[in-house]
């Protein structure tokens, strides 16, 4: 189940760079892009990396291999918001942990259907883009 896990989350964040790294954007695009690929995750998966998650909770490898896929997360999002602020790398990677929460828990709500996808990627989208423009 591990090895799902990481697949489905490896899958996951080759999607997201992709989206990212093919040109050259302002903030809002980013912010826009980053948010809808995030949410399209969990709506790709239809809950299935969530189930896997929680079938495997309570167990010390699972923690560890969500701390690591976590990480890479912070990382990802960190490098592709870096551009468009002026933060210390470490006020920017706690910044990346609580947008990555904010967004994990919209796409949640979408997955019970409490929003749309369109809403939840509207949401994460400000979210992003207010954090980076209030500091």
């Amino acid at each position: 189940m591990i090895a799902l896990y990481k697949l489905i989350d490896s899958q996951q964040s080759s999607a997201l760079r992709e989206a990212l790294t093919s040109r050259e954007r302002s903030l809002e695009e980013t912010a826009e892009i980053l948010a809808a690929a995030h949410v399209h995750c969990y709506a790709d998966t239809s809950g299935e990396w969530h189930a896997i998650g929680a079938a495997l909770a309570g167990s010390e490898e699972k923690e560890a291999v969500y701390q690591e896929l976590l990480d890479g997360y912070v990382q990802l999002f960190a490098g592709v918001l870096k551009p468009y602020c002026e933060m210390a790398d470490a006020d920017l990677e706690r910044c990346c942990v609580g947008l990555i929460g904010a967004g994990d828990a919209l796409a949640a709500a979408m997955v019970r259907s409490n929003c749309s996808e369109a809403d939840a990627t509207k949401t994460f989208a400000s979210l992003i883009r207010g954090t980076l423009k209030s500091r």
